[in-house]
């Protein structure tokens, strides 16, 4: 009893979000969902692959499905202030589950193409423009104030987690058995997330002021966050890293079968060792989290990534491949894990489902510019060359950021200032809480 006791100890010292039994439930059901999802992503990249043959094509699926978070992500935002989290989460859940499952009696009955999978993933994506900027400002709803950026890390940690295991399921359930039951399964563990809504009992935060112009509200967000240096500097460095760095879908199965002349093992492989890196990152920030976010972190982050990239262009041998994998996984996870805990942090209320759904417009929204351009460099030079290419085209834009905001330790605007801005609005924002609990 007092070994239990002393384990509960540590972990409600380490991962004081746990303590809240409405996000601790929730979390739980975002493990067993996560893996499932994963599985899907592998699945379907593996398929579309071998249907075509074209690294194009499997830009273009990537396009497809984040095509509508850059279309309507903004207007996701003012839904999200308008209308309970928990209900939302619910429907975008549910329709996620009908699409997998869709996609899985697809692949059963043979009757599947190309077309149907672009088809599916578009729809998937219009669920998660709403779905995916839900999901991360309902983490203050479940966990307070306090404890956000603790809750912001295990977040982290469970999707990292899950893409450790789910492409190493994945990849073994595809070499044995098949695409279909990928999506199958990844159908079925949305019922855990689902069931888990359904038990939690939350307080939502709904505006109370709303006006009926959509585009005046959106208006309103872009100004609010354009005027908060903080907000915007780390939306332009999310910007970047969302078009250049995060095509690892596109480009790791291409790698694998065309630089390393490899086949699906040593893809689940290579992917897990990402996972593994992105968790360990995020268990990093979770055992850190009372700090508050690092500017410095957030900076240098972004150019170890960009030479890792470079390193990885160079690669001949999936072990190498799969070192250099972890280091740029855990790195990934630092910058973004701190960029979201900036902007949740220092985002009013009223503003907040807004900020989270630019954030998910630049980090994830970019992703079809991203798709396209890697798998075109891929398709016309290599993949090697892609990850050359996006490594230094990451490297040059975010040093021209630096440059452009005068972030350098000579100038009042450094690295160094902007630290002691994140932390001081981290003490106000834990303070007027806090307050706000007396």
């Amino acid at each position: 009893m007092d070994r239990f006791n002393y384990i509960k100890s540590m972990v409600s010292c380490s991962f004081p979000a746990l303590k809240h039994d409405n996000f601790r439930i929730y979390w739980l059901g975002q493990c067993v969902s996560l893996i499932g999802t994963w599985m899907q992503n592998i699945g379907q990249t593996w398929l579309v692959y071998s249907i075509t043959g074209s690294p194009l094509l499997v830009g273009l699926l990537g396009a497809m499905q984040f095509l509508p978070i850059t279309i309507f992500s903004l207007f996701a935002g003012v839904v999200i202030d308008r209308y309970p989290k928990r209900t939302i989460i619910l429907i975008t859940q549910f329709t996620s589950m009908v699409l997998a499952l869709t996609l899985s009696v697809l692949v059963f009955t043979e009757t599947v193409r190309y077309e149907y999978i672009l088809v599916l993933a578009f729809l998937l994506g219009l669920s998660n423009t709403i779905d995916i900027p839900t999901r991360q400002s309902f983490t203050i709803e479940l966990a307070g104030k306090d404890d956000l950026m603790n809750a912001i890390a295990l977040n982290s940690a469970t999707f990292n987690l899950a893409r450790i295991v789910g492409p190493a399921i994945g990849a073994l359930i595809l070499a044995s058995l098949g695409a279909e039951w990928c999506f199958l399964i990844n159908g079925l563990s949305y019922l855990a997330v689902i069931l888990s809504l359904l038990k939690i009992k939350v307080q939502p935060y709904v505006r109370k002021e709303v006006s009926n112009n959509l585009l005046r509200e959106i208006n309103d967000g872009l100004k609010y966050i354009s005027r908060e240096p903080a907000l915007l500097k780390t939306i332009l460095m999310v910007l970047i890293i969302g078009i250049f760095v995060f095509n690892f879908n596109v480009l790791i199965p291409v790698f694998t079968k065309g630089v390393l002349h490899q086949e699906e093992y040593v893809y689940g492989f290579l992917m897990s060792a990402l996972g593994i890196g992105s968790f360990l990152g995020a268990l990093m920030v979770s055992l850190n989290s009372k700090s508050g976010p690092n500017a410095k972190v957030l900076m240098g982050s972004t150019v170890v990534v960009s030479i890792l990239l470079v390193f990885i262009s160079f690669s001949r041998t999936y072990y190498y491949t799969g070192v250099l994998l972890v280091i740029t996984g855990i790195f990934n996870i630092w910058f973004s894990t701190t960029a979201n805990s900036t902007l949740q942090i220092n985002a009013k209320d009223e503003y907040r489902g807004r900020v989270i759904s630019l954030y998910s417009l630049v980090f994830v929204g970019a992703a079809p510019l991203g798709n396209m351009f890697a798998g075109y460099v891929a398709d016309k030079l290599g993949a090697d060359i892609a990850f050359l290419l996006t490594g230094l085209l990451t490297l040059t834009c975010i040093t021209a950021l630096m440059l452009a905001f005068k972030i350098t330790p000579r100038l009042r605007d450094s690295s160094e200032y902007n630290q002691i801005t994140l932390q001081t609005n981290y003490t106000i924002f834990k303070k007027n809480d806090h307050t706000d609990n007396k």
